[in-house]
């Protein structure tokens, strides 16, 4: 039987995939990958699906595909992992998702054939991978996610704490109700999987969960997160090693105002909390229509804010090349938005020691 634990984060996982789609990312299924074996990189198997490395394949419970592709680029592939765990994941978990898209990346196949007719070009893709986690990260699994550009996302902030709660009340109640069955009739995590894709996603891939004692917690949680559709995660994109995962408690507030400017001018600084490590927040410049946050790991938010004396400033370089602007995708039923976060060193230096009646002392980033 699965491990409490285990459950927690395999449902976070599937909650992720449900937020992750409205920052413009679709989850993939074997049915998404028309060609034949042996050129197929996406099959499914026993306990799900798995893509195809230059050496092996790799399970891929969370897998998205970005709608659109960059100019000049590959299409981008993104694998969520979650950890719902009390301790801090560590370099082991950061290293394997490391080891993970670097195989896929060699995967360098560049043409199909039947062995008669003529070659054909193979699409390729850019995979990346992204590690959130509700307990922080150790320094070793920091620097090392920063050396090989694999995103790291906090979700300990208070703002992720009705959404933990959500998962954790879920898990439990479907635990509970498992040990109670008699082997033969739990549900796999595969099927229990499949019955929230089902609710939340619209996916129908193989066998679900069907007992009621074990798909009545789940239709909680899927109702809860419907109930919560102003609570959610949105992926940003700085020209940065990271990507950014902002939450607000109205997040129907920024989308509301990004529709009416697509690009507007933004505040940003810290606010430093009395436990655990600052919160970043991001306000408009003109009006107070919304508030977001976010939380960056220790070690890259050292690398950001580092100075050495007598060499040149690295805020100052972060600040003109890094963050001078921050990219947000929206997805509203069919229809894809982009919206852009500009904001320059002045912005920065106005908010400086800005008192939040709500958050305590504020002092600017840069």
């Amino acid at each position: 039987m699965v491990r409490l634990e285990t459950l927690r984060g395999y449902l976070l996982e599937e909650v992720l995939a449900w937020l992750l789609r409205s920052s413009g990312y679709r989850l993939l299924a074997e049915k998404d990958d028309p060609a034949r074996p042996p050129w197929k990189v996406l099959e499914k198997r026993k306990h799900g699906l798995v893509v195809r490395g230059r050496g092996a394949w790799h399970q891929a419970d969370t897998l998205g595909e970005f709608q659109y592709v960059p100019p000049f680029s590959l299409p981008i592939r993104l694998f969520a992992e979650a950890k719902f765990t009390r301790i801090k994941v560590g370099l082991p978990t950061v290293r394997n998702g490391h080891g993970v898209v670097h195989d896929l990346n060699e995967n360098v196949v560049t043409t199909l054939s039947n062995g008669s007719g003529p070659h054909r070009p193979r699409v390729r893709y850019h995979y990346s991978y992204a590690i959130f986690s509700t307990s922080g990260f150790t320094q070793d699994a920091q620097e090392f996610a920063l050396a090989h550009q694999i995103s790291l996302i906090d979700l300990s902030l208070p703002d992720f704490l009705p959404l933990r709660n959500l998962v954790r009340a879920s898990a439990k109640s479907v635990y509970d109700a498992m040990k109670l069955m008699q082997p033969s009739l739990r549900s796999t995590v595969y099927e229990i999987r499949n019955y929230l894709r089902r609710h939340l996603l619209d996916l129908w891939d193989g066998p679900a969960a069907d007992a009621p004692s074990v798909t009545d917690p789940l239709d909680v949680l899927a109702a809860g997160l419907r109930r919560r559709s102003s609570l959610g995660l949105v992926l940003a994109f700085p020209a940065a090693p990271f990507v950014l995962g902002l939450v607000s408690d109205d997040l129907n507030a920024f989308v509301r105002y990004a529709l009416d400017q697509p690009t507007h001018d933004v505040r940003v600084y810290r606010n430093h909390r009395s436990a655990g490590h600052p919160v970043w927040q991001i306000e408009p410049r003109v009006g107070p229509a919304y508030r977001l946050s976010f939380s960056l790991p220790e070690q890259v938010e050292a690398w950001i804010l580092d100075q050495e004396e007598g060499t040149r400033s690295r805020t100052r370089w972060m600040t003109r090349n890094l963050l001078s602007a921050i990219t947000l995708y929206w997805v509203d039923e069919s229809r894809t938005y982009t919206f852009q976060l500009q904001y320059s060193s002045e912005e920065f230096r106005e908010v400086s020691g800005r008192p939040i009646s709500d958050f305590g002392e504020a002092t600017d980033l840069f």
